[in-house]
This record gives C-alpha cells, structure tokens and sequence, in this order.
C-alpha cells in the first residue's frame, strides 16, 4: 500500500472550476472519506487521483512517486464505480481476472489470485454465474475483488454501496470496514450517506463548492464543526439553528438573546464577538431535553412527532430558526405528540456559536466535549 498527497489540486472544465487548490495527506493503509452535497466535487477527485481525469493545475504522489502525469495503469490504483461497471457478458471469474489478463499475467497466478479474493469476500461459489445471476450486493462483492486481485498501492471507491437496500447496505458495510483491517489498505471512499461516512472513514474530508471546508476524525468534525456548513452537514437530522444577539461575551462565556426573547447561555470563547452582533446558535437534536423551566430557551408547539423506536423526533415552531422548526430526539418514552406544549434546554458546552461570517466560536477550557 502506499501514501497520496495532493497538493495545489484544481480543476476546470472550460470556465467551470470544479476543485480548488485542495491540499492533503492520505497515510499509508488509511481509510479517508470524501463527503459533500451534490456537485461539490468529490467523485471529480477520485477521477482525477485515478487519472481518468487530466489536472488543471497541482501535483498527485501516490508512495512518494509523482503521477499526475502518468496514465491511469501506471498509477497501481483500483477504482470501484458506483454502477460496478461488470462486463454482462462474463462470469464473475472472468470479471475478476479480466485486468490481470489484460497485464499479461500468466493462468497459475490468474487462478491464484481470482481464488484468493473470491475466498476472501466469500464469492467463490459465485464464480461461474454471470452478473445478471447474481443479487445487488454479490454484484458488489465481484466488483471489489476485481479491484483486490490487482493488489493495487490505492483502493478507489465511489458510492461502492448506493445500489444497494438498507439491510445489505449495513451488512457490507461491516466487510468493508473489516476488509480494510485486514489488507491493510489505503482506501479513498466518497459517499454521501452520513452513517457511512461517521462508521467508515478514520478522517473524513468535506467538501463544498471544489473546495475543502474541514479535515478531521468523524467525532471531531461531528463535535466542533469549523462553521455552519459542517455543521449543518454532517450529522442526521442536522444541527438546528436559530438566530440571536449578543448581550455579553467573555473568554469562557457567551449570553444570547433569541429572537422570542429568551436567554441562552454558552461555553465558548467570545472574545472576538461585540455586544449587539448577530450571531447564530446552533444545537444538536440529542443535545435538547425537555424541562418544566419557565425560562428555557427554546419553547413551542410540536407539529409533527416521529417515533423511531428507540427514540421519538420532535418537531417544533420557533421563531428565529432555520426554516421555522426546531427537532429534538427525545427519549422514545417521553409523552409527546402534535400538539404538545414543550419547553427545551441544552447544556451549555453543547451550544455552538457562530458569527456573522459562519465560522465557530472555539469551545472555553472548561467546557466538555
């Protein structure tokens, strides 16, 4: 396996830029995923690491040897597309040794290979049927040995797992995640499911725009997002905000002033902040319980309640939030339905705050994570 750095990475199609000057590091055997709304950019740079795809401008090192001007069989990178991209025509057995003749490997080391993989992703009762034969997540499995048995320095996937249904979407991903344990391998995944990406990648990219917003491991970027956009991107159902006015700010405090009048209070560094600036408030749907308090911040009348089982998904008028609802995830127990008069309070060190120009309050020394 091996490394890739990306440095000064741009990309354009005519006038359009598509990737902006992205700069960063893969270590050798890591899983980072790619994540973003649509259009952001993020199967563009997969392409682009494959070759499938010519530079703008930058540099691509995949094991400290520069490639960007190489073609794609010269970079010892395997991608897996989202259609799985299986020739119709052939077995799986001959799907998975289809490359490796291509690269004029002889028939034992052919056969060794194709039966290694197929053992490895128990697909080798499966070798001898046609794709059209086999299930969603079969079809899966053959494309990912097809990428194992040409043992490449780089493992590409893009959306590997959209194609299939929730319950075998789960399942793979578990192998996946196991598979990466076991090889050892320097996987690039993009994705724009947030369970995938919270439970696969050990960092996570986003990406707005051709442009990078944050790096960082799952929890980090999921606890102390650099800006709304993060924020309200990563996480399901996403962050609720609500628009305020600063009363006070100090180094380990911030008082806010909502639009209904109530006061809220936050363990952040407010320093930079000036009384009167508008600011918004951004709280996590866990983050909110219910409370008897009279002054609680947050106070409506649910509109829609959504039990899930093990919990119940709350829904309220607020005035100054985004869209006009608030969410909270409650306890499935709590008693609540349309209708319902509720009062709401998070913890402080569970408030973010956001300036003008959307970028995060850093937390206070004293607040928790």
């Amino acid at each position: 396996m091996a490394s890739v750095v990306l440095r000064g990475v741009t990309k354009q199609f005519g006038a359009a830029t598509v990737l902006r000057d992205i700069d960063f590091e893969i270590a050798d055997g890591e899983l980072v995923v790619l994540v973003g709304p649509s259009g952001c950019g993020k199967s563009t740079l997969l392409r682009v690491i494959a070759g499938l795809e010519d530079l703008t401008h930058g540099t691509i090192e995949i094991g400290e040897r520069r490639v960007d001007a190489l073609p794609p069989q010269e970079r010892s990178v395997a991608m897996m597309f989202q259609s799985y991209a299986l020739y119709p025509h052939m077995t799986a057995y001959q799907n998975l040794a289809f490359g490796l003749s291509l690269a004029r490997y002889d028939r034992a080391e052919i056969a060794r290979r194709v039966r290694h993989a197929a053992e490895r992703l128990q697909i080798d009762a499966l070798l001898e049927r046609k794709p059209a034969e086999l299930s969603g997540g079969q079809r899966q499995r053959v494309a990912l040995g097809r990428a194992i048995v040409r043992d490449p320095a780089v493992f590409l996937l893009d959306e590997p797992l959209s194609n299939l249904d929730a319950g075998l979407r789960a399942r793979t991903r578990l192998e996946l995640a196991k598979l990466h344990r076991e090889l050892g391998a320097t996987i690039v995944y993009v994705t724009h499911d947030q369970l995938e990406a919270m439970t696969l990648g050990e960092r996570l990219v986003v990406l707005r725009e051709g442009r990078i917003e944050q790096i960082g491991a799952p929890l980090e970027i999921y606890r102390k997002p650099r800006n709304v956009f993060v924020a309200g991107f990563i996480g399901s159902p996403a962050m609720n905000f609500l628009t305020a006015r600063v009363i006070s700010a100090y180094a380990r405090e911030v008082l806010c002033e909502l639009e209904g009048g109530a006061v809220l209070r936050a363990a952040v560094d407010g320093r930079r902040l000036r009384e009167d600036e508008r600011v918004t408030i951004g709280m996590r749907p866990e983050h909110l319980q219910p409370t008897n308090n009279l002054e609680a911040p947050l106070s409506g009348i649910v509109t829609v309640a959504e039990p899930v089982g093990e919990a119940c998904y709350a829904y309220l008028e607020v005035a100054g939030a985004r869209d006009g609802l608030v969410v909270a995830r409650l306890d499935a127990d709590t008693p609540v339905r349309a209708g319902t008069a509720l009062r709401l309070e998070a913890p402080a060190d569970r408030v973010h705050v956001f300036d003008a120009a959307g970028d995060a309050l850093a937390r206070s020394e004293r607040a928790g994570p």
